[in-house]
């Protein structure tokens, strides 16, 4: 049977940010809940107020998730291919995001269910090229394209304040990830009160936990200000994988080698992590984030 000839179900790719959560809340007012999918897929690493904020986000619009997972963690990815992700390269979203969708979309919505897939995603106008990609890679990788749509830039004005909406109109509080630092320097945390001095009040995105590989310097000084125990997990993750494997590869890079967690690491301690808050990185998030 031809896509044609299947019924349509709109499907909102829920990263557990404030872009994807109004985008589905949009899609779920459009064309009702019964027409609807709110889908996650899950990393194993994520933080824990990221799933306070999706359930309560499912409750607000009314549609349970639909939750798939590949049921490894990136590290266990990374083991298996033999391959430790960076901001060039990041298999484990390839593996746990982007095939545990295909899956999803191929063989139960198309084949089992006969069902026709349109994809929303809460990708703002300031991330058009991320749009493109998108676009061009469900144009291709599917069996048949899959059509995507990203409302927030094509029919909202470009100053919607999703995280506003949702905060003080829904009554929702966002993942503690984006203003973690504003809440600790509250607390008196000093090294959360540097980062806010310099106008950090949290992370860009909430991928895995702060310990998304595709961070860059400014990302990875802000978690090692803020979670330490994070910085060091992920420290001790890349030295398992380099003495297992006997292969000097690291996250991040320094003029085009190797560069590890341990040495950034190192380097804070002697000259300060604030010194690296102040450019952002130029990488983004791959495609576990859609906010």
């Amino acid at each position: 049977m031809s896509t044609q000839d299947k019924k349509v179900v709109h499907v909102a790719m829920f990263s557990g940010g404030a872009g994807s959560a109004y985008v589905a809340y949009h899609m779920v007012q459009t064309y009702g809940k019964d027409n609807c999918i709110l889908f996650f897929t899950n990393t194993l690493w994520e933080d824990e107020d990221n799933y306070r904020f999706m359930e309560e986000v499912s409750n607000h619009i009314g549609l349970e998730i639909t939750e798939r997972l590949d049921g490894r963690t990136p590290e266990e990815v990374f083991y298996d291919e033999r391959f430790l992700g960076n901001a060039r390269l990041a298999k484990c979203s390839e593996e746990l995001k982007v095939r545990q969708t295909i899956i999803f979309l191929e063989e139960e919505l198309r084949n089992e269910r006969n069902l026709e897939p349109i994809l929303y995603f809460g990708i703002g106008p300031h991330e058009k090229h991320r749009a493109d990609n998108l676009k061009d890679f469900y144009a291709h990788f599917p069996l048949e394209t899959i059509e995507t749509r990203f409302p927030l830039i094509d029919l909202f004005r470009e100053d919607l304040d999703a995280k506003g909406i949702i905060r003080d109109e829904w009554g929702i509080e966002l993942p503690r990830m984006y203003n973690i630092a504003e809440q600790l320097a509250d607390e008196g945390n000093e090294n959360a009160q540097i980062a806010l001095r310099n106008g950090i009040k949290g992370f860009s995105h909430a991928n895995c936990a702060g310990r998304c590989v595709r961070g860059g310097y400014q990302h990875y000084a802000l978690l090692y200000a803020i979670w330490p125990e994070r910085y060091r997990e992920q420290e001790e993750m890349e030295e398992r994988f380099r003495t297992s494997l006997q292969k000097d590869v690291s996250i991040l890079k320094k003029n085009g080698g190797s560069y590890t967690m341990k040495q950034f690491r190192q380097v804070m301690e002697a000259e300060g992590f604030e010194k690296f808050l102040f450019k952002a990185d130029a990488d983004i998030p791959c495609v576990c984030s859609f906010s």
